[in-house]
């Protein structure tokens, strides 16, 4: 029961969650560069998830939700307790009285899993907010390190349950995600959060199709 009522806002431990597909403009095309053409890489959304930025601002989000966990997690206890309760006096209580604590449990697990849905949905919006936030800036990130190399074409490897990655193979020195990482932390100034606690949640990737170019 606890595990269940406090599932919605674990589910960022995870990276996921529930977000809509995403879409940015491609930038203006631009005059296909002399020779050979080159092509890379890039797993786009754990490239977002892996900015520091990224996962600062999940950290974050992560205690603005605390207050909801310890609500949640403290009606749990409660309900524990109150259906122990009632299976140990089953036989001493009327049928009246057995009735009435029934119903008492069934309201607060009503309630428990209203709050639970409402905390899951505005934990999903919060996430989806701010992957589309630091999903543009690596974007323009991307653009301008592709001018800067002469790249012709940029393919995404980012595979989700919407949408499997299109990349069937490709050598290594073609993966450019590490590169816009760095560049886009390099750019942002952001330094890396902390390691965390073993026990503590980790930030987690929101289950997003990343910005698609055309």
């Amino acid at each position: 029961m606890k595990r269940n009522l406090t599932l919605a806002l674990t589910l960022a431990s995870g990276l996921a969650l529930t977000a809509a597909a995403q879409t940015t403009p491609a930038p203006s095309a631009a005059a296909a560069p002399a020779g050979p053409a080159k092509v890379a890489v890039i797993e786009f959304q754990a490239a977002v998830g892996q900015t520091n930025e990224f996962q600062r601002d999940m950290g974050d989000l992560q205690k603005k939700f605390d207050p909801k966990r310890a609500q949640l997690k403290a009606l749990a206890d409660e309900i524990d307790g109150l259906e122990k309760q009632l299976q140990s006096q089953t036989a001493t209580l009327s049928e009246a009285d057995r009735a009435e604590k029934t119903k008492s449990i069934e309201d607060k697990k009503k309630q428990a899993q209203r709050i639970a849905e409402d905390a899951q949905n505005d934990l999903g919006q919060a996430m989806n907010e701010e992957y589309n936030k630091v999903a543009t800036k690596v974007f323009d990130v991307l653009s301008a390190y592709v001018k800067e190399h002469g790249y012709s074409l940029v393919l995404d490897g980012s595979e989700t349950q919407q949408a499997p990655s299109v990349v069937l193979y490709h050598v290594e020195n073609t993966d450019i995600s590490k590169a816009i990482i760095d560049a886009y932390n390099l750019k942002s100034g952001v330094p890396a959060p902390p390691p965390q606690a073993p026990s503590a949640p980790s930030a987690a990737r929101p289950a997003a199709k990343p910005p698609v170019t055309h």
